[in-house]
């Protein structure tokens, strides 16, 4: 009986090691954010501004983000918080997404524009060609693991 509580406490706290390393491996691996002027720079420029919100109907306590988002017309700047996590993609959609269904029942419709790498401040170039004006919401998700992050209607 020893030997059997022995095992699954250590498998536990195996599984429990494995699980927190997934979760703190993208914070300890993040490239420094931009500079607040690099963001500022976007935020001046804007043309729409929005806020990412934990409210979000798919987001919960490991997937969420809340902060301000400043679109101009080649780059997108957040200064906030996202939750860490792998994979992170921004995208543009012609209609407010904020649950996985959505995303997955509109994604022909939408455009990936780039990768979110850190998880305080972030500025993504915007394709060129790109017309902000197709589109009214910025999302992030997880691509590795189809999870819904957070989205920000801006018009």
């Amino acid at each position: 009986m020893k030997r059997i509580v022995l095992l699954l406490t250590h498998l536990g706290c195996l599984a429990a090691g494995f699980a927190l390393g997934i979760y703190a491996l993208p914070v300890l691996i993040q490239p420094t954010s931009p500079s607040m002027d690099d963001v500022q720079t976007v935020t001046n420029n804007a043309l729409y501004t929005a806020s990412f919100q934990k409210d979000r109907q798919d987001s919960d306590f490991l997937h969420w983000g809340e902060g301000s988002v400043s679109i101009s017309n080649d780059q997108v700047a957040f200064v906030g918080e996202l939750a860490p996590g792998p994979d992170y993609k921004l995208y543009f959609s012609p209609t407010f997404i904020e649950t996985e269904a959505d995303f997955n029942a509109y994604k022909e419709q939408m455009i990936r524009v780039g990768e979110v790498k850190s998880f305080d401040r972030f500025t993504v170039n915007l394709p060129q060609g790109f017309d902000v004006d197709e589109y009214n919401t910025v999302i992030v998700w997880c691509e590795t693991f189809g999870q819904f992050i957070t989205s920000a209607r801006y018009k």
